[in-house]
């Protein structure tokens, strides 16, 4: 692990982002796939019920996100520290946090979907295909969670390719058994559940075999050190704080959908046309957040304030670059992008009236999704969560006084006002994040 003192320039940046961005792109082709597959056999249920599942499982799992960001941090530090044996200590406990969260869906199944249908109503044919993935889905919790604590330890110790090789691999397994199970054999809606099911567990095993230096020792096995209280607890707190800032997060996007809803069929429509645009925003500064996350963490964890502020700049340097450029093409390819998302001319003109907010979306953006990679490779998330209180409060009082005066338009400009307010609460308090990794030499 001596590479992690090496120097930061740019091209080791590069070198963590890009694999990241790359991996991220996958994601919506998988997506489109599974909703192609369906689409052949030409009835609209099975697409309906396995929309309505994966969001269902996607809400689910999304709630231990937080351990994929408080895993790249932790390890990231003891890396930094040069502490081998508390690196491959993390990831064990990270993986058997998700064994026991998997464990508990699978039996507790009966009882969370019936929780997940009666806030999200379907007919008796979508709701009982639904049930029918979600049966054979579920039993991929362990595999799925764990995933998080395996792609953060990845990040931690800079081998993003790993990451991308992995999301290649559980994509193109799924997508290959789909079109075998589906069209080939006529499995249908358990046909696709099936298929993602193994791609999960295989997922997992591959991903563990590319963390294989974490077991290479007795780290992985050495349980007073695993269950450690103190280092329990401190996993506990920091994955703790992730959580809420993150919930808060989603709520306040939640807010801007279901206040877009109040606007009329045709501004919904246009917003959610829109919202693609800030998903491959958030596809892209990702990668250069993680690397944030990992080149803080290692700075960090060697107690080195100036590696810290190079970190920080280099990163956030390629951030704003890919930011600019996300920006220019929005732009100029803009509108060619919308009429190829919706057909119905009214929501077209309506998403060309609002195209200039998902232009400026990355350059407003940036600065929060760099401070947020900054901060969780610190583990300042207790400053994080305050932080998002703080923003929250602001965008609340956006959403009061420009929504009512200036509609659709103020509620783009709300959700500016939120990333900014993000930003500025968290660069508010990086000096003393300098500060006290100075302190601490």
């Amino acid at each position: 692990m001596s590479e992690a003192s090496g120097p930061i320039t740019h091209s080791r940046v590069l070198k963590i982002a890009l694999p990241i961005v790359l991996s991220n792109a996958t994601v919506p082709i998988l997506g489109a796939l599974d909703t192609g597959v369906l689409g052949q056999l030409g009835e609209a249920a099975p697409i309906g019920a396995v929309g309505i599942g994966a969001v269902i499982l996607s809400t689910i799992y999304w709630v231990f996100g937080f351990l994929r960001m408080g895993t790249t941090g932790l390890a990231a530090q003891a890396r930094g520290a040069g502490d081998e044996a508390e690196t491959g200590a993390l990831l064990m406990r990270g993986l058997i946090l998700a064994g026991g969260a998997g464990l508990f869906f699978i039996l507790a199944q009966v009882a969370v979907f019936w929780g997940a249908f009666a806030l999200a109503p379907a007919s008796a044919e979508v709701e009982g295909l639904a049930r029918q993935y979600l049966q054979i889905r579920i039993w991929g919790a362990p595999a799925t969670i764990g995933l998080y604590a395996v792609t953060g330890w990845l990040i931690a110790i800079e081998r993003t390719r790993g990451v991308f090789l992995l999301q290649i691999w559980m994509n193109g397994l799924n997508i290959a058994l789909d079109l075998w199970f589906v069209l080939g054999l006529g499995w249908g809606v358990e046909g696709v559940a099936i298929a993602t099911l193994i791609a999960e567990w295989t997922g997992l095993a591959f991903g563990l075999w590319l963390c294989r230096s974490a077991f290479a020792g007795d780290q992985w096995y050495d349980w007073a050190r695993i269950f450690d209280r103190a280092r329990l607890k401190r996993m506990m707190q920091v994955n703790g704080d992730i959580m809420v800032r993150s919930v808060l997060l989603t709520l306040s996007f939640t807010t801007f959908l279901f206040l877009g809803a109040d606007l009329g069929d045709v501004t919904l429509a246009s917003n959610q046309v829109l919202i693609q645009f800030i998903e491959i925003t958030a596809f892209a500064l990702d990668g250069f957040a993680f690397s944030a996350e990992a080149l803080v963490g290692g700075a960090v964890g060697a107690r080195d304030p100036v590696r810290l502020r190079r970190a920080a700049l280099v990163s956030s340097h390629w951030g704003v670059c890919f930011a600019v450029a996300l920006a220019l093409a929005f732009w100029c390819g803009g509108p060619a992008l919308i009429d190829l998302m919706a057909t119905a001319p009214e929501v077209r003109e309506t998403a060309r009236s609002y195209l200039i907010w998902v232009a400026l979306a990355p350059l407003i953006s940036v600065a929060s999704y760099m401070f947020d990679g900054i901060y969780i490779g610190a583990t300042w998330t207790r400053d994080m969560r305050i932080a998002m209180i703080q923003a929250v409060g602001i965008y609340v009082i956006a959403l009061v006084v420009c929504v009512p005066v200036l509609g659709n338009h103020g509620l783009w400009l709300a959700l500016m006002v939120l990333n900014l307010a993000r930003a500025a609460t968290l660069a508010a308090r990086y000096p003393r994040l300098e500060a006290s990794i100075a302190s601490a030499v």
